[in-house]
Order: C-alpha cells, then structure tokens, then sequence
C-alpha cells in the first residue's frame, strides 16, 4: 500500500513533468492550432490544477477555489473544446503556471500533514494519474502541432539510414481456458497500489477459446507492404466505416489545416511519406528516414482493420489481449504487470523516452507470460471491442472518466510511448474513436 513519500514522489514527478513540457516551448508555441484531438498547452495547465482543487481540496476540506471565476473555464464540461482557443479568455503562461503551482503546493502539504486515510489516498492517486492522461495528451499536441520533443526524449540520429528487417519471432500460443480480467470492485482492495479505475471493475472470469497472436508489433515494413500493394485503394479490404473513414478523410484534413494528408496518393499513415527515393516519418519537427523494424504508429482503427483483411489475420480482442499479457487466472497469483506484480519502469518504452522509435524485438525482459512483447508501452493497441461498461459497473468519484465514451469508442490496451509509467498496468482500458490517428496507437494481429 502506498505510503506518503511514494504519493509525494509520484505528484512531484507529475509537476515536474507537466511544467517541462510548459517551460520548454517559447510563448508563441503555447498557443497550438486547432485541432479535435488536443487541447491548447495552457488550458491543460490550468484544467489539472482545477481537478486537484476539486476532486481533493474541496472533497476533503471543503476549501474554496482559487478563482471561482476561472473554474467554468477549466472545467471540461462546462466550457466547448473550440471556445478553449479563444483570444484573451485564459491567463498567459505566467499566470496559469503560477495557479498550476499554488494548488500543487498545496496538495503536496496537504500530503505531508494531515493523516493519509484510505479516501485521501484514492482522491490522491485518482488525480495524480488523471494529471498524467494530460501529460500524454501534451505530448501528442506536440507531435501534431509538429514541435521539437519533449525534454529528454531519446530520439534516433535524423540522418541514419533505414535498418534492417527483424527476426520474425512469429505467434504465441494462448491456450483456452478461465482467465481472470480487470481489477476488483472493492475499494479495500484498491486504495493503494491496486487503484483502478471505474471502467476496469469488476473483475470478473472469461471462458477463452485457444488462440495464437503475434508476438510482435506490426511493423512499418509489414505495414508499407500493404500501403505499395494499393491496400489503400482496395476498396474490398476495407469495411462500412473503413470505406467512410477513407472517403471522408480529405474533407476532415481540409477542414483542420494538415496539409500533408491533402490528396495522399498513394494514401499511407499519417505521418509517413515518400520523398527522395525513400519512405519517411516525421517525428515532432524533423523528417527521418522510416525504419523497417520499428512498429507502425499512428494509425486508426479502421486501418488496422484493413491491413488484417490483407494479411488473412485479425486484431485480438480485449479480453483476449489481457489474457495474452497478463495470463491471470483465478486462485493464482495476479499479475498487473505481464512480468509480475511490481512495476519496472526500465522494461517498457514509456515516459516519452524512445518514442516507438526502436525494434518491434527490443525489450525482452518486458514479455508476457507467453512471450509477447511490448504488450505494455510502444503503442496502444487496437482491440475488436467496443468500449462498454463491465457488468457491475459503478460510477467512480469523476462521473465522465468513461461513461461518456461508452458504445461509440473502441478499446485500446497498454498504454504507449507517450504514456506515463506510472498510470498503466494490464488492465487498463483506454477509449478513443475508430478515426484517431493523433495519438500513438499500433496494433498486433492474430492467426485466423
């Protein structure tokens, strides 16, 4: 169970990030172009601290907001994604990190004096990890908005040449069986290291019929083979909404200003194109050479659907994907993890470290049970699911963490690249439309 040292650490390094990603750019950058998929550097700024204020200072203490003329503003749900651009509406940097600050210190002595309850210790925790979905989110910004990386990003060297394929370590076989998917329900179980939130619970036991999935990430190689046979343009390898995703995505990239999908031919993922002989990705503000080895990134749903017909495989489903990563089963041991039970920050590509750019075979000592790599950071991974509530499914403190996205998102798992190492574990349910491509989504396939 977390103590208060480990719940300091956790918020300090959360501040710390956030205000790195702040302080790093130049005023001018503070205020990206519009886009649906993120939300001005600023505004996330100042909407994490009106969470601390509200979800912790004023659940237990009562106390009063900062500025309750600025709380409408922060506030998600009270103010329209578009209205988040407007001119003169929200403070300047100086400002809006001199609130950021203040309710920080205050959580933090806060922590430090008053006695850490079970109920303080979730509110903590909730917030923490809802502060660190915004430090992802600030980091795609960056890349859509095409800005250099974040501080102390790990990046390749621009000019190498493109490596060579990797070792095709083929499929896993996952036997049939009971296995034992998402976190309890009680939260006696939960308030310390098993903290989940409400769209994991409860868990509960699927009867999985045998199944083999790859071991791997698709990789860009893979996945240039079916962009150059025109999978694209194979209408017949797309479904309904494949087919109105691809007859619809010139308009939405007009109408949002990224030129370069205008009139892709042939069309390929978003950050991809041929030039000079060669296929290229830009990674934040440069263009390097695309690597053959490393996994496919950003790329939407539909897809990951498409290539699947191409290849005669498919995408796993979620149950079937946790069952692959964590191998839980009922009376044994639970992992959160798919080497165990207790973190190791080391064995993934989170923290905007690598940033996917790496072999789809490094990280070893990160495999499942069954030996799948990678199931953990890299790229969220597309599942067939939908995203709906478990049965049993109760309302935690924040009432939209998942409700709102229920029947209309698909699921995802494992976090990414972008993700934070300290929010994710195998059980956790990311929600994001089929159409998304900003964010840092890959997928892997298995056999018919």
């Amino acid at each position: 169970m977390e103590d208060k040292d480990s719940l300091i650490q956790a918020l300090n390094q959360t501040r710390a990030r956030t205000l790195a990603l702040i302080d790093s750019l130049p005023v001018d950058k503070l205020v990206v172009p519009y886009h649906p998929g993120v939300n001005p550097p600023l505004w996330e700024l100042g909407h994490a601290a009106f969470f601390y204020e509200v979800f912790v200072l004023a659940e237990l203490d009562q106390r009063p907001s900062y500025d309750p003329a600025m709380d409408d503003l922060w506030d998600s749900f009270h103010i329209d994604h578009k209205d988040r651009w407007q001119p003169g509406l929200f403070p300047g940097r100086d400002d809006a990190r001199r609130y950021f600050t203040t309710i920080y210190d205050r959580i933090e002595e806060r922590m430090r004096t008053q006695p850490l309850t079970d109920w303080a210790r979730y509110l903590y925790r909730y917030a923490i990890c809802h502060q660190n979905m915004h430090v992802e989110s600030m980091i795609w910004c960056r890349q859509t908005a095409g800005y250099e990386a974040p501080p102390d990003t790990r990046l390749p060297d621009p000019e190498a040449p493109a490596g060579h394929l990797p070792v095709d370590l083929g499929d896993a076989r996952v036997p049939a069986g009971a296995y034992a998917v998402g976190m309890p329900a009680n939260s006696a179980d939960y308030a310390g290291r098993d903290f989940a939130f409400d769209n994991e619970k409860p868990r509960f036991e699927v009867e999985l019929a045998g199944f083999d999935i790859s071991r791997t990430l698709v990789t860009n190689a893979e996945f240039m083979a079916f962009v150059e046979d025109d999978g694209y343009k194979r209408r017949d390898l797309w479904s309904f909404g494949g087919r109105k995703w691809l007859d619809t995505e010139v308009d939405v990239a007009l109408v949002h200003g990224l030129k370069e999908r205008v009139l892709r031919t042939p069309r390929h993922p978003l950050y991809w194109r041929y030039q000079k002989g060669q296929w290229q990705e830009r990674l934040f503000d440069r263009w390097q050479p695309l690597q053959p080895d490393y996994p496919v990134t950003h790329v939407t749903y539909w897809e990951a659907e498409a290539y699947c017909h191409w290849a005669g495989r498919r995408l796993p489903t979620e149950h079937e994907w946790e069952a692959a990563a964590l191998n839980n089963r009922a009376g044994e041991a639970f992992n959160r993890f798919p080497w165990g039970d207790t973190l190791h920050p080391d064995r993934v590509d989170m923290d905007a470290g690598a940033m996917a750019q790496q072999s789809v075979a490094a990280l070893p000592d990160g495999d499942s049970p069954f030996g799948c790599r990678q199931m953990l950071g890299t790229v969220w991974e597309w599942t067939t699911d939908q995203f709906l509530p478990y049965d049993g499914f109760a309302v935690d403190i924040y009432p939209y963490m998942s409700t709102l996205q229920f029947g209309d998102h698909k699921i995802t798992k494992g976090g990414s690249c972008a993700t934070s190492s300290l929010l994710i574990r195998g059980t956790y349910r990311q929600a994001y439309l089929p159409l998304r491509n900003d964010v840092y989504t890959g997928f892997r396939t298995c056999a018919l």
